[in-house]
């Protein structure tokens, strides 16, 4: 199915005008007419006026109002007849209908569907109170926000993550999401989903040895945490490669939420401070050593006190304990000879 762009020129408001003029006319002959047919004359006026009363409202039906970045796709008989685009007041065949089958589905999150309420009406209900208001058919150009549910997926560890996406999207060709796919507001919510799973279960949550993240049979650094970006750029291009056929443009995808599962929350927790613990003591202890190193080598330069090997030792043990410890050290003063 290929879009068909109707290049109609913007003629609802002469049709409007006319058909007002060809009421006010027919009531004026009506009136006439109803005189005449009193004289005795022709009844032809007074029926023609009638007629016209009675179907004249049949042209108002064509006329069609679009507002920027809005379209219509139009059939006529159940045919594809074209496609309005561009802001104007518009006249088409009165017998035409526009088609639009995502017009009652909110696209907030997946799932977030109007079903079972009747056609041309929308209910919702707020603070109470029932509301109701008829469906537009018009289907928009505009950029527009998927934001998805959290979903609670495995990694490629077998880690159990919450992550969230948010989709930017447009319509790029009206009779590919009208006529290919049932809902296409559905159709991009379900892709979402299944591309967001395929995704995020080739990566880990944080770094991690000996995975492979890009399928090139070497591994490397990639996770969910550290590699947003890139993780990202794939779901949106997944997405893409599903959606073609629904005439939709994934303009951008970005994660907007990413945590581990509630139920394994802690423990990873637990295991990232852990790992911080020993990254900071690896910190000390080479920041120590190299201290200790300059130490000896500054009291051996300027001639200080000269110490065997023992006393090194010695000594090195007692710095190491003093910049290595997490508590204050006790001084000790010794007021004896050295030895």
């Amino acid at each position: 199915m290929e879009e068909k762009i109707r290049s109609n020129r913007k003629n609802g408001m002469p049709v409007l005008l006319l058909t007002v003029v060809l009421y006010v006319a027919a009531v004026i002959g009506c009136i006439f007419g109803g005189i005449a047919l009193d004289s005795g004359s022709s009844p032809v006026l007074l029926v023609v006026s009638i007629i016209w009363l009675c179907i004249g409202w049949i042209p108002l039906c064509g006329l069609k109002v679009l507002k920027p970045q809005e379209a219509l796709v139009l059939t006529l008989f159940g045919k594809y007849v074209g496609t309005l685009r561009g802001e104007g007041f518009y006249f088409v065949n009165p017998f035409c209908t526009s088609v639009n089958p995502a017009a009652k589905t909110h696209l907030n999150q997946s799932g977030d569907v109007d079903g079972g309420t009747p056609k041309g009406f929308a209910f919702s209900i707020n603070k109470g109170a029932t509301q109701a208001e008829a469906v537009s058919k018009k289907i928009s150009l505009k950029v527009m926000t998927l934001n998805n549910s959290r979903q609670k997926i495995n990694d490629c560890l077998g880690n159990p993550v919450e992550i969230g996406i948010a989709v930017m999207w447009r319509v790029t060709d009206t009779a590919k999401a009208v006529f290919n796919v049932d809902n296409y507001k559905e159709y991009l919510s379900l892709q979402c989903d299944s591309a967001l799973r395929n995704i995020v279960r080739l990566y880990p949550y944080d770094v991690a040895p000996n995975i492979d993240t890009t399928g090139d049979g070497q591994a490397d650094e990639g996770s969910l945490r550290g590699s947003s970006e890139v993780v990202a750029s794939r779901i949106r291009d997944e997405i893409q490669q599903r959606v073609a056929d629904a005439g939709l443009e994934i303009i951008e995808a970005r994660i907007t939420y990413l945590a581990y599962a509630p139920e394994i929350a802690a423990v990873m927790l637990q295991r990232q401070q852990a790992s911080a613990i020993i990254d900071a003591r690896k910190m000390i202890v080479d920041g120590a050593v190299g201290m200790v190193e300059m130490a000896l080598e500054r009291l051996n330069e300027n001639q200080v006190v000269e110490l065997d090997e023992e006393r090194k030792a010695a000594m090195v043990s007692n710095l190491l304990v003093v910049l290595c410890g997490n508590h204050d050290t006790q001084p000790i003063v010794n007021t004896g000879s050295l030895y």
